[in-house]
C-alpha cells in the first residue's frame, strides 16, 4: 500500500501553475506505480482553509471564512480534475472528519508531554503563518516611508508579537530526526534537499509556538480544553496526511508508507516540524518527501502585483490537457526553477507530441503504407538477431543504427521505472523522447513508401519496417500513460492494445526479434482516431488538424 500527497493548497486565491505542478507530479507517480500492479495506492490532495490569512482575504473580500473557503475549494477541486488528476481524497481542513482527527493529535502531543504553555515574543509573519528569527529578516521602509522589517526569503513585512501560547517541544527532537535522516538517505529527495534539512538540523532547533490566542485567531480548531487558544494553521494542516488515512482508527493500514510531495518553500514544515510532530504523537515520519522548486514566467517570480500569474484553467484551454501536463512534466527539473513562457510550450507540444509522435503514428498506419491496416509481421531474415552488431556484416537488410534502436527501446521501460522512482521524471520523458526520435529516423532512413509491395521480398522488409515502428509506437505509448493519459489511450486504440494489454509489469518489446511470438502480429488495427495532436501557434490558437496522409 501507498499513499501519495500533494499539499493541501491554501485557500486564499484561487490556484496557479505551481500548484498544479505539484499535483501532476504526484499524479504520475500514483498512476506510473498503478500501471506496474503495485497494489493499493491512494492519492490525496486537498484545500488548507484555516489561519489569519484567510481571515484577511475573506475580510478583504468583503465575504465570510467559510464562503470564501468553500468558492476557493471548488476552484481547486476543478482545476484539479479538469486536469485529469486521479486523486481519491480530497480533504478539506473545514471538514468535521478532519477536525476530530487534529484533535485527537493534539492530545496525543499533550499526553506524550511534548506540549507546555509559555509566553512567546518573536517576529511573526501573517502571509507565511510564522516567527521569524532576526537572522532571516532584513530593514526595509513600508508603503508610508516608515523603516519596517520584511522576511528575507520572500520580503513580506513582519509584526512584533507577544502572546501566551503552547509551545511544543522541537529542540528535544534535534537528535531523532538527525538519526531518522542518517537511516534514511533517501528519505528527502532529489539529495541538495536533503542536505538542506541535514545542515538546519546542526543549529539549535528551538521551540514551537503551535497554537494563537483566540481572539487574535477565530478561524481555526479551537484547543481541546482550552477555548481561549486556537490551534495553529500548520499542525491542523500536516494533519491531513493522518485525516485522509482514517486516523485516528483506521491510519494503520496505511502509515507510515506515505510519499509526500512537496515545494521546496514549504520544505522546513515537512521535513523537519512534521517527522517530529510525529515522533511526539507516537508515529512513525513517512518513508520519503520529494521536493520540488518554483515556476517563474519569463524569468520573474510569478506574483499578483507583478499580474503574471498563470492561470492553469486558460493553460488546459490553448494547450489541451495533456499537451500542459506534458509540457510541465517535461520541463519541470525538481532541483531548479523553471521558466514558463508560451512560446516554450507551444514549441515542445507541437515537436514532441504533434510531428514526432503524432506524425509518425499517422505515416505508419497510413493506408498508402499499410493499406491492410493491421500490426504487420515481423522477417527474421530481413532484421536477423546478432549478439554484436557493431561488427556484424549484416545477413538482413537492418543497418547498424537499427540494432541500436532496438537496444535503446528494449531497455526503455527500466529506464523510465528508474527515473521515476528517484523522481525525475523529466529524465524519463527525455529518454522517451529520444527514442521517438530514434523511430522516426528508422521510418525516415528506411521510406517505406519507397518499396514495391508486388515484390515479395521488398513486401517482407515493409512489413518489417512497419512492426518495428509500431512495437516502438506501443512501448512509447504504455510509458507515456502517466503523463498524457487522453493521447497515450488513442495512441494504443489505435494500435488496438486492449487494456488488460497497457500494464508495466509484463511489458516486452519487439518478442519477435528473440524467436518469441508477438501478441500482435496480425492483428487488425483499431479505428483511426484521427490527428493524435493538433499543433498548436503561437499564444494558443489550435491550427486545424491537416488531413492524415
Amino acid at each position: 500500500r501507498l499513499l501519495l500527497s500533494t499539499p493541501i493548497f491554501y485557500a486564499n486565491g484561487p490556484p496557479h501553475i505551481g500548484h498544479l505542478y505539484s499535483a501532476l507530479l504526484a499524479d504520475a507517480l500514483h498512476r506510473h506505480r498503478g500501471l506496474r500492479g503495485a497494489g493499493p495506492g491512494r492519492l490525496s490532495t486537498g484545500t488548507d482553509e484555516h489561519g489569519l490569512k484567510i481571515q484577511q482575504a475573506a475580510a478583504a473580500a468583503g465575504t465570510s471564512p467559510p464562503e470564501l473557503c468553500e468558492r476557493v475549494s471548488g476552484l481547486f477541486r476543478q482545476a484539479l480534475t479538469q486536469a485529469a488528476v486521479s486523486f481519491t481524497d480530497f480533504t478539506r481542513t473545514s471538514q468535521p472528519r478532519h477536525q476530530r482527527a487534529v484533535r485527537h493529535f493534539w492530545g496525543a502531543l499533550r499526553d506524550g508531554g511534548a506540549l507546555y504553555k509559555g509566553s512567546y515574543e518573536g517576529w511573526y509573519c501573517t502571509a507565511e503563518e510564522s516567527f521569524l528569527p532576526e537572522s532571516q529578516l532584513a530593514e526595509r521602509r513600508d508603503a508610508q516611508g516608515r523603516p519596517c522589517k520584511v522576511s528575507l526569503e520572500t520580503g513580506h513585512q513582519v509584526h512584533w508579537t507577544k502572546e501566551e501560547n503552547y509551545m511544543f517541544r522541537l529542540s528535544a527532537f534535534r537528535d531523532p530526526l538527525q538519526r531518522w535522516l542518517r537511516d534514511n538517505p533517501h528519505a528527502i529527495s532529489p539529495d541538495p534537499f536533503y542536505q538542506h534539512v541535514l545542515r538546519w538540523l546542526e543549529d539549535d532547533l528551538p521551540d514551537l509556538s503551535v497554537s494563537r490566542e483566540r481572539s487574535r485567531l477565530q478561524w481555526g480548531i479551537p484547543v481541546p480544553s482550552d477555548s481561549t487558544q486556537t490551534i495553529y494553521v500548520w499542525v491542523d494542516a500536516l494533519v491531513n496526511y493522518l485525516s485522509a488515512v482514517g486516523y485516528p482508527e483506521a491510519h494503520g493500514d496505511w502509515w507510515p508508507a506515505a510519499h509526500h510531495v512537496v515545494g521546496k518553500d514549504i520544505l522546513k514544515f515537512h521535513a523537519v516540524y512534521w517527522p517530529a510532530l510525529l515522533m511526539a504523537a507516537g508515529l512513525a515520519p513517512p518513508e520519503r518527501i520529494f521536493v520540488h522548486s518554483h515556476w517563474t514566467v519569463r524569468g520573474q517570480k510569478m506574483s499578483k502585483s507583478l499580474g503574471n500569474v498563470i492561470d492553469p484553467l486558460a493553460c488546459m484551454g490553448q494547450y489541451t490537457v495533456d499537451g500542459f501536463r506534458y509540457f510541465l512534466l517535461r520541463q519541470g527539473v525538481p532541483e531548479r526553477d523553471c521558466d514558463y513562457y508560451d512560446e516554450k510550450v507551444v514549441k515542445l507540444v507541437n515537436s514532441e507530441l504533434a510531428d514526432a509522435l503524432g506524425g509518425l503514428l499517422n505515416r505508419s498506419t497510413a493506408p498508402s503504407i499499410n493499406p491492410s491496416n493491421t500490426y504487420p509481421c515481423f522477417s527474421e531474415s530481413c532484421f536477423p538477431k546478432v549478439l554484436d552488431y557493431r561488427g556484424a556484416k549484416g545477413t538482413g537488410r537492418a543497418a547498424a543504427e537499427d540494432y541500436e534502436l532496438v537496444a535503446s527501446v528494449a531497455s526503455l521501460p527500466l529506464q523510465v521505472a528508474g527515473y521515476f522512482d528517484s523522481f525525475q521524471i523529466y529524465k524519463a520523458l527525455e529518454c522517451i523522447a529520444s527514442c521517438t526520435r530514434q523511430t522516426n529516423s528508422f521510418f525516415q532512413r528506411h521510406r517505406p513508401w519507397k518499396l514495391d509491395r508486388k515484390d515479395p521480398a521488398e513486401q517482407l522488409w515493409l512489413d518489417t519496417i512497419i512492426h518495428v515502428t509500431l512495437e516502438c509506437l506501443r512501448v512509447c505509448g504504455t510509458l507515456l500513460q502517466p503523463v498524457i493519459p487522453h493521447a497515450a489511450d488513442r495512441l494504443l486504440s489505435r494500435l488496438a492494445v486492449e487494456p488488460q494489454e497497457r500494464g508495466l509489469s509484463g511489458l516486452t518489446f519487439l518478442p519477435r526479434y528473440s524467436g518469441e511470438p508477438s501478441p500482435f502480429e496480425g492483428r487488425q488495427l483499431g479505428p483511426d482516431t484521427g490527428v493524435l495532436f493538433p499543433r498548436l501557434e503561437q499564444s494558443g490558437q489550435r491550427q486545424k488538424p491537416s488531413s492524415p496522409g
